[in-house]
């Protein structure tokens, strides 16, 4: 489902694409500045409870994830360095959201409706931990010549969920959607950890 958005989104955005490469910009460009903005909008606008501005600021550079890497296979420029530096600040993306919600839910413009903030804080932070957990076993596991691309939750499932919650939540002043969420993503990313893990035991088991 995901890839089939992800193929829709790169034929929209195919004539910007072609414009970026005509102007001289770099694959690796526009993966820095659509880091930089995911960052940027995440702690800026999240503590200050503007939480649909936020979402709507951090979807626009999201998009940079799709562009960079279709400029880099149109323009026959793809490499390892490419791949290793997208990975690299995704996870300063991921990171910043997570920590854009803990800031928010310690801030004075917090609202929750299942606990008090404070356990919000504690929520977004075990997700930006396990969100890194899960990316982090998947490349250590590859780069041992195993694999580990399993389990429920995977990296544009994450942000999908939590940035559609959190943007309904600035739409509808409905904060049990951002809950919600956030419990989903910690059970989501602590099932995936052990999948993970599970896996690549199974491949080093035959490989002893």
């Amino acid at each position: 489902m995901l890839q089939r958005f992800r193929d829709f989104w790169t034929k929209v955005w195919s004539p910007v694409i072609d414009l970026l490469l005509r102007m001289g910009v770099t694959p690796d460009q526009v993966t820095i500045v659509g880091t930089l903005g995911v960052v940027g909008a995440a702690l800026w606008f999240f503590p200050r409870g503007q939480l649909l501005v936020g979402v709507l600021v951090i979807t626009a550079f999201v998009f940079s994830d799709l562009i960079d890497g279709a400029m880099a296979r149109k323009s026959g420029t793809a490499s390892k360095w490419g791949a290793f530096l997208d990975s690299t600040l995704d996870r300063f993306g991921d990171a910043a959201i997570f920590g854009g919600l803990l800031l928010y839910y310690a801030s004075a413009h917090a609202e929750t409706t299942m606990g008090e903030p404070k356990l919000y804080v504690y929520l977004s932070l075990a997700c930006l931990v396990f969100g890194s957990v899960t990316s982090y076993i998947r490349a250590k596991a590859e780069s041992l010549g195993w694999t580990a691309k399993v389990g429920i939750a995977e990296r544009a499932e994450r942000l999908v969920l939590i940035l559609v919650a959190t943007g309904f939540n600035g739409i509808f002043g409905l904060p049990i959607l951002t809950e919600i969420a956030l419990w989903l993503l910690l059970a989501a990313s602590a099932i995936t950890v052990v999948q993970r893990m599970v896996a690549v035991r199974k491949q080093a088991s035959g490989q002893a």
